[in-house]
């Protein structure tokens, strides 16, 4: 190969690679100003009917509801923390009793949901919405139970509230 030849080459060689370097500059700058967008439309969930739009809003209603639960399970704490008894029924039992009693209300809820669940939908794409929903669910339940049991008046005493 002549030394003109090896130039020609290597310039052709360099602009390959500025091609392939813009080109990429290019799709990168394309997906940013598109990832945006997907990100800030919101569905309307009365009249969803795409799988994105169904999941989007099924991941909507159990934020909604795991907001609600965590507000009543502090309602709780706090209620459990007031409780006048010597040991080992006092504050601190009743309070460890309650925190053993959610973490195992939650493995619970995400082993069914999350673990049972799916071999219903066998992958299927109703699977996701079909798990959030159940999520969904238990923890309206859960909310209501933890509302009932500790009250849903902030004077509610933690005494009178299991019978």
């Amino acid at each position: 190969m002549t030394n003109t030849e090896l130039r020609g080459s290597k310039r052709l060689q360099g602009s390959r690679r500025a091609g392939v370097i813009i080109l990429g500059l290019v799709m990168a700058s394309l997906s940013v100003r598109v990832a945006p967008a997907q990100a800030q439309s919101t569905p309307d969930c009365a009249a969803a009917t795409t799988t994105v739009d169904l999941v989007a809003c099924a991941q909507r209603d159990f934020q909604t509801a795991d907001t609600g639960l965590n507000a009543a399970y502090k309602r709780a704490l706090d209620a459990v923390r007031g409780h006048d008894a010597p040991p080992p029924n006092d504050a601190k039992a009743y309070e460890t009793a309650l925190r053993a009693a959610q973490r195992a209300w939650v493995a619970y809820r995400d082993a069914d949901c999350k673990g049972v669940v799916p071999f219903a939908w066998s992958g299927g794409q109703g699977a996701e919405t079909e798990i959030l929903g159940c999520l969904t669910a238990k923890t309206e339940a859960r909310t209501r139970e933890l509302l009932e049991a500790f009250g849903q008046d902030e004077g509610a005493s933690a005494t009178t509230a299991r019978r």
